[in-house]
């Protein structure tokens, strides 16, 4: 998948044959028709096995950050960091950065729903922990979740946001909004009771 991966990283969806993709991955083409029998099945797998591994290596490096006594920021801004950085930063180094972006909400969109609401059920499943382990108290004013898509939504928006952040901007990008949606960052203004005599 890795290979893959970096043929389309390299060349771009439009330009890229099956032909110079087995090419890519040292198969011969018969080969590679065993795995995918379309250049849109090929960049389908990709965008599937980018999602699972983000979420998988995320959550992997939140519990680490939560087994060393991080807190509800960091462990939740690193999973974040991982599972939407990781796949922005390495997209952002191609010359095809847009034609693939586009590519993967035309042939992957369906993929990309079932991803964002399994990484969101367990986002939710996350906070209700957090919360029952005394790093989180939840006000109620949100659900979990709520919580757990206001932070995926936030992440995607991240990702998507004009002008783009630099790279090395991401994982701050990412604590910023994750505090700022757990915390906050203002309260309502309260009615003056005081009387105008």
């Amino acid at each position: 998948m890795l290979q893959v991966s970096q043929a389309f990283l390299r060349h771009g969806y439009g330009k890229l044959t099956m032909v110079e993709l087995a090419k890519e991955c040292g198969f011969t083409r018969r080969a590679l028709y065993y795995y995918f029998n379309s250049k849109e099945e090929a960049y389908r797998a990709t965008v599937r096995h980018g999602n699972a591994q983000g979420i998988q290596l995320g959550f992997e490096a939140g519990e680490r950050i939560r087994r060393d006594g991080g807190s509800a920021v960091e462990i939740i801004s690193e999973i974040m960091n991982i599972r939407y950085g990781t796949t922005r930063r390495i997209v952002q180094s191609s010359p095809h950065t847009v034609e693939l972006n586009a590519v993967a909400f035309m042939t992957s969109r369906d993929i990309m729903i079932e991803f964002a609401i399994s990484f969101q059920d367990d986002l939710e499943r996350l906070i209700i922990s957090l919360a029952e382990d005394g790093l989180l108290r939840l006000t109620g004013a949100l659900s979990p979740k709520q919580i757990a898509q206001a932070l995926a939504d936030g992440a995607r928006g991240v990702n998507q946001a004009l002008p783009p952040p630099p790279l090395a901007d991401l994982s701050e990008r990412y604590r910023l909004m994750c505090q700022t949606i757990l915390f906050g960052s203002a309260t309502a203004p309260g009615r003056d009771t005081r009387s105008k005599a």
